[in-house]
């Protein structure tokens, strides 16, 4: 989607995608069109002020209008004591960057990354090696298709307004 501004072109903004680990977190940010997630080096932690300054430069970096964070809840969809620690993360890259800061259900993306990778025939230290990304791929392609489909959904003549 392309958006005209006083006749100016302006793409959508670029989204990060964080699968919130407390040894590691995987990263994806979007394309500049906000369609597709490409897989960025995973962040191993090391503590909260250097972890969100990381992320404050990468969203510098990649002009990032807005953060998502995976929100691992429970399958019934209660809260969990990882889904209450992405969620203090959460609030405090809302304190660090200028952009909007959400939390996304994430449930089964790990299970989902690990199950990819061990199809493609990764051995077991690959797949450590690259589960935090894929999973922050997937998190962030799941956000970006919802996105998608609510705007379709609003759009006239689309079923929507």
């Amino acid at each position: 989607m392309i958006r005209i501004n006083d006749g100016e072109q302006s793409l959508p903004a670029r989204t990060l995608g964080i699968d919130f680990g407390m040894k590691r977190m995987g990263l994806a940010v979007s394309d500049e069109l906000g369609i597709t997630a490409q897989g960025l080096a995973t962040l191993e932690r090391v503590n909260m002020r250097k972890d969100v300054e990381q992320i404050r430069l990468l969203a510098q970096e990649y002009a990032v209008q807005k953060v998502v964070v995976g929100h691992p809840i429970s399958h019934s969809g209660g809260s969990t004591s990882m889904s209450e620690k992405a969620g203090a993360f959460a609030e405090k890259l809302r304190s660090r960057l200028a952009c909007p800061v959400e939390l996304w259900d994430e449930r089964l993306t790990s299970v989902e990354a690990n199950r990819m990778l061990r199809s493609a025939g990764l051995s077991i230290g690959k797949r450590q090696r690259a589960v935090d990304r894929v999973a922050a791929v997937l998190l962030l392609q799941n956000y970006l298709d919802f996105c998608a489909n609510q705007l379709r959904r609003s759009e006239p003549g689309e079923g929507g307004a």
